[in-house]
């Protein structure tokens, strides 16, 4: 309960008294503030070490007040809190705060929801803990409080959330009014008694964090603002009208506790060895005040408490919760338990209900624990065990099991039965066996126990090889040792140490006693040499002592040596050191001192200066009026010992150093210079202090002061330009001055040269000019450069020469254009003026090269060329006349006489060679000369036009011809480079277009049989088109007759029909005839039965119960050179007849008559007329299920 105590319920009032006596103060100013915590409260504090304690009341709690004040009052978020001072006595009310607050009044109590037990409390980080201890108050303040309660330990009153509270409308306000009203009076009270009493003390608080776990009395009370104790409010003067309020609240509490008792007792089912399910039913409410009716509307929560001794005995809280029903866990098989039930509800609680008392079942045996050994020897082990819990069903055996001592963890039973001992016989001498053990009932069987190792008995072990050394140290040696030989590896086998002092005079003393190889001896002492033997034993007894083994201890680390002394005088560059050798050298000699010195104060880096036995050392090589730590440790067998005590030391001052030469600073200038110095590099152990520079000019000899003083730079004027001086400095410390620094010689500046004269400038071409100028003065320095500006407009020119030079050649220039030029003179002493600006204007040239030249399009020419393949039109610009106008343009195409043409800026060029490239370029001609010649282009004339191909015909019928020309294939793309035009003769003698295009084949339709047709053909490129080819000649076929419909049948008689078809005209005068043929059955050929200009024929002599088949088709009688000649047309569709004898009598005037039938299959216009209707049929369904399903 320290460690995790109960939480502050944030619902309840906290009611703190603090004593106003006299705090008591202690030596170190401290002041202790005594806490009295009420009977029934809890009061928790943080103690030093960070856990949480609890302490119940009644108690007085001594609280630490490290500066004084008084420590603060915990308030959690959404209260406020209340102080009450009353005889001296200050109250701290923490109750919630409501959203409409008024001052001076204490707002209604309202219940937060319900929060979990077992929780850390709210604490504030930033709130100061107060600790308590027994040493900082006297014993008569000692806080007598009762320990911490845990949750099993809680009787009547376990720890407990509160309901769920809503706010209450008007009707069920009553219960907080009279609470609202005694708070108001009592803090009306309390403020005329703070003012009437003096008060003894500054006002006090404290951090309170109370846990839930109170009565119920008190709880109540901190709910509705009642003192637990009223006698002491009667002494404190409280109204009578507080005393009838508090008698109202006893009494609707005493109703409420009397509903809360009439919680039914609990009922028990499902009942296992461990487990019972208890349940039960809620109090029944039956009162009618609304005050009391309005804390019983929160739902209840129940405790429910078991006991296992009977009735009487001491309950325990095994359930907080809303629940009306439990599942009970962790219980004692074949146990008598008590269980009963107790209602809560707004932190009022009702009596327990009844008890009701139920058994567990048995169940299967607790673990036993392990056996142990009661007797051993070399071949048996006797062992024996404790009876187990049997959970209420008699053990009726115990099951013992062994390793056999193979060290594995496979088991064998070697024991079951009854028995609580047993004795394993047969075994091997020292070897360890394990075992482990359970017991079995009528209802199973429990867990094997822990598994313990014994071994038997064997012999006294052999003598053991002498100790072996692992390490050393100063104060302890490290050894080991090794088994016995002969011996099992898992015989119990334990050693003596022993160990002989000589310096003592007792001999041999045990060390160590164990079953490890090894052990570590400490505290002995340093350098000294020490005896050991070993001696094995076991329970048969001891072994022989080993060989005496002899082992020295380290020596120690030698101590420091003393304070190194300086010896002699300091020197500013060395001085010497001794120093006394350590007073305890470890136990061995020093062998080797070692000296650190360090420079400066800091010691930050130390640097070894000496190494060896001797006890002084010259430091030489130092710095004058620098800082040296020296500082001393030795080194012997035992190690290094610590550093001595840090000598400071520190060399005298001498002169500084010569200084490097004076610098010049920036430019010299005529009249002045501003030199600037450093320190010097060796400054001789002490701050500059001084500088002297002396300067003297070149024709002198005496050097003359310039300047004295602590700055690094001066500036001297009154000197002549162009003039040479040196300069030599020194410096000095509180020693005295260094010597002179090496010679500086500064020349002073010169002056700027005077302006030019305006340049004078010749015009060499019409792109050349050249400028000329004279020397200025140069004010005493040679002037070293010149620059000229050159340019079109006078105020925008650009540098077009720097140099040494009196003359410059511009070239480049444009003629017939005006320029400006000036010069400047320079020295090193900068620029001098420009010159007056001089103008000067270029003479005229030949013209410029022409800029643009390109070839022409068709499309640009405003005159069709003659022919593409002889000409090339040319176009350009005009280019710069420079000063003389242009008269005309040359135009060279090759080997060739260039062209010359006038100011025109287009020309065609003709007589050109077909198909061939021309590299063109053209030149400006004006007064002057002729110009360079453009860019030059390249230009190719397109190819002559292509000759007409010869025309074939490949195929030609009664109404077609099909011609091909030219080598190629029909699947021709129309962007081909030769295009074709076919023309056809007319019946007028004109040859009209039938065919434009890049393929090499054309069918002529629609013609008329056996009839001449006369074609040309002409081919075209991008050349143009090429000349008509000769007039070819073609002639159509002779058209067959025309297909005849299926001949019409009639039956005659039995074996006689006719057939009858169509008559055909004569073509062209030429006679029709016509063919019958006829085929008996499926399987035979069809046979010409008849011949002839007639339409009809006579079938005779058919058989009965046959299937006839006829067609006809019409034959012209062409008559050529060689007489008649018959062309045959198409067959007509098959007529069917099925030849029987009709036996049935009819009212015709024939005895007998034959059925006949007939079939007729469709023609080819009519097949086609079909397919293009259900084409036209499918389209109108595809339209219309794409309209309706996706557009729409």
């Amino acid at each position: 309960m320290a460690e995790n105590p109960p939480p502050l319920d944030a619902t309840s009032r906290l009611n703190v008294d603090l004593s106003l006596l006299p705090p008591l103060v202690n030596g170190d100013g401290t002041q202790v503030i005594l806490v009295q915590v009420n009977p029934g409260e809890t009061f928790t504090i943080r103690r030093e070490d960070g856990q949480l304690q609890c302490i119940t009341g009644p108690a007085q709690v001594p609280m630490v007040s490290p500066n004084g004040s008084v420590p603060p009052i915990y308030v959690p978020p959404g209260y406020v809190s209340q102080v009450i001072e009353e005889n001296g006595v200050r109250r701290v009310l923490v109750l919630p705060q409501q959203p409409e607050f008024h001052p001076g009044s204490h707002p209604p109590i309202h219940p937060h929801p319900y929060m979990p037990t077992f929780l850390h409390p709210p604490v504030l980080q930033h709130h100061q803990m107060y600790s308590t201890g027994p040493g900082d108050v006297a014993s008569q303040y000692v806080p007598q409080h009762h320990p911490p309660h845990s949750y099993a330990d809680q009787e009547s009153h376990p720890t407990h959330g509160r309901s769920n509270y809503i706010h209450r409308d008007e009707r069920t306000s009553k219960a907080y009014d009279r609470l609202q009203k005694k708070l108001k009076d009592r803090q009306a009270n309390g403020s005329k008694d703070k003012i009437s009493s003096p008060s003894s003390s500054p006002h006090k608080c404290h951090f309170v964090s109370l846990t839930s776990e109170q009565n119920e009395q008190g709880i109540l009370e901190k709910c509705i603002g009642i003192e637990k104790n009223k006698q002491d409010e009667e002494k404190e003067g409280t109204p009578e009208k507080d005393t009838k309020m508090s008698a109202d609240e006893d009494a609707d509490k005493k109703v409420i506790e009397t509903m809360l008792s009439s919680v039914s007792k609990p009922m028990v089912s499902d009942i296992q060895a461990r487990t019972v399910v208890l349940t039960w039913a809620p109090p029944s409410a039956t009162i009618n005040d609304d005050a009391a009716s309005d804390f019983l509307s929160e739902p209840y929560s129940y405790e429910v408490a078991i006991s296992n001794g009977g009735k009487d005995e001491k309950f325990k809280v095994v359930y907080v919760g809303k629940d009306e029903g439990v599942t009970l866990q962790d219980l004692k098989p074949a146990t008598d338990y008590h269980a009963r039930v107790q209602a809560v509800c707004n932190l009022i609680r009702g009596a327990p209900s009844e008890s009701e008392s139920f058994r567990t079942l048995c169940s299967e045996p607790d673990t036993p624990m392990a056996p142990r050994v009661i007797n051993r020897t070399k071949h048996s082990l006797s062992l024996q065990w404790k009876v187990t819990c049997d959970n209420g069903s008699k053990i009726s055996n115990y099951i013992l099991e062994w390793d056999e001592g193979k060290g594995s963890n496979e088991f064998s039973q070697c024991y079951s039965g009854p028995q609580k001992q047993f004795k394993v016989t047969k075994l091997s001498p020292a070897v360890a066996y394990r075992f482990k053990l359970a017991a079995k009932n009528e209802l199973g069987m429990s867990g094997f126990s822990e598994e313990v190792v014994f071994y038997t008995s064997g012999s006294v072990p052999p003598t053991p090889a002498a100790p072996q050394l692992i390490k050393a140290g100063v104060t302890w040696l490290s050894l080991h040792w090794s088994k016995p030989s002969g011996t099992l590896s898992d015989e119990g086998i334990c050693y003596i140490l022993e160990m002989e002092d000589e310096t003592s005079g007792y001999g041999f003393k045990p060390k160590y006693d164990g079953e490890d190889l090894a052990s570590t001896l400490k505290n002995l002492r340093r350098s000294s040499t020490y005896k050991f033997k070993v001696i094995a034993y076991n329970s048969e007894g001891k072994s022989n002592p080993s060989e005496v083994a002899e082992f020295t201890t380290h020596p120690d680390n030698p101590g420091l040596p003393s304070k190194p002394l300086v010896k002699g005088k300091i020197h500013a560059h060395n001085f010497k050191i001794t120093w006394e050798p350590p007073k305890d050298d470890g136990g061995s000699a020093i062998t080797k001192y070692v000296v650190e010195m360090s420079e400066g104060v800091n010691g930050n880096k130390w640097d070894i200066v000496y190494s060896g036995s001797a006890r002084e050392h010259v430091c030489d090589h130092l710095d004058p009026g620098s800082t040296y730590q020296l500082r001393v440790y030795c080194i012997s067998k035992g190690g290094q010992s610590l550093v001595s005590e840090t000598l400071q030391v520190q060399t005298p001052a001498v002169p500084p150093g010569p200084c490097q030469p004076p610098r010049l600073v920036g430019k010299p200038r005529a009249r002045e210079l501003q030199l600037r110095w450093g320190q010097p590099p060796v400054i001789g152990g002490s701050q500059v202090i001084s500088f002297k520079l002396e300067m003297s000019a070149s024709d002198l000899n005496d050097p003359k002061e310039v300047y004295q003083g602590s700055d690094t730079e001066c500036t001297i004027s009154n000197l002549l330009p162009g003039r040479m001086y040196s300069f030599r400095l020194r410096a000095a410390n509180k020693a005295g001055y260094g010597p002179f620094s090496e010679k500086c010689e500064i020349c002073t500046a010169a002056g700027c040269p005077d302006q030019c004269k305006a340049p004078h400038v010749t015009c060499k071409t019409a792109t050349c000019v050249h400028v000329s100028w004279t020397v200025p003065a140069d004010n005493g320095a040679e002037v070293t450069e010149y620059r000229m500006e050159w340019g079109v407009v006078e105020g925008v020119m650009q540098i077009c020469y720097c140099g040494p030079g009196l003359g410059y050649e511009v070239k480049g220039l444009l003629p017939a254009t005006t320029y400006f030029c000036r010069v400047q003179a320079l020295n090193i002493a900068g620029a001098g003026p420009f010159s007056d600006v001089v103008l000067c204007m270029t003479p005229a040239s030949v013209p410029a090269a022409v800029g643009f030249l390109q070839v022409m399009d068709d499309d640009q020419l405003d005159v069709p060329l003659e022919s593409q393949s002889t000409c090339l039109a040319i176009e350009w610009e005009e280019p710069c006349d420079h000063g003389s106008e242009i008269t005309s343009y040359s135009i060279d195409f090759g080997e060739r006489q260039p062209i010359i043409v006038d100011r025109s800026t287009s020309y065609v060029i003709q007589n050109l060679q077909p198909d061939t490239t021309y590299r063109l370029r053209v030149q400006a001609i004006n007064s002057i000369g002729t110009g360079p010649f453009s860019h030059t282009i390249k230009a190719k004339t397109k190819p002559l036009p292509p000759e007409p191909p010869r025309i074939e015909c490949v195929a030609s019928t009664h109404q077609i011809l099909k011609l091909k020309w030219g080598e190629g294939t029909a699947k021709t793309l129309a962007s081909d480079a030769i295009q074709y035009v076919l023309q056809m003769e007319d019946k007028n003698g004109r040859y009209s277009t039938l065919y434009k295009g890049p393929c090499h084949t054309y069918k002529v339709q629609r013609l008329s049989e056996s009839t001449y047709y006369r074609f040309k053909i002409q081919a075209c490129n991008e050349a143009g088109e090429g000349p008509f080819s000769d007039v070819y000649t073609f002639m159509t076929t002779i058209s067959p007759p025309s297909p005849l419909k299926a001949p019409r049948l009639e039956q005659l008689k039995e074996n006689v029909c006719d057939l009858i078809w169509e008559t055909l005209p004569a073509m062209k005068g030429d006679p029709i005839v016509y063919s019958v043929q006829a085929m008996v059955g499926k399987d035979s050929e069809f046979k010409q039965i008849y011949k002839g200009p007639e339409t009809t024929f006579q079938v005779s002599n058919l058989q009965l119960n046959c299937e006839y088949r006829f067609r006809v088709c019409a034959i012209r009688q062409c008559q050529g050179t060689q007489g008649f000649h018959d062309l045959v047309g198409p067959y007509s569709a098959t007529v069917t007849l099925y030849s029987q004898r009709n036996e049935t009598p009819t009212s015709s005037s024939k005895d007998t008559t034959e059925t006949t039938k007939t079939a007729q299959t469709l023609s080819d216009e009519q097949c086609a007329a079909l397919i293009l209707a259900l084409f036209a049929v499918v389209s109108v369904l595809i339209a219309f299920i794409v309209q309706y399903f996706v557009i729409k």
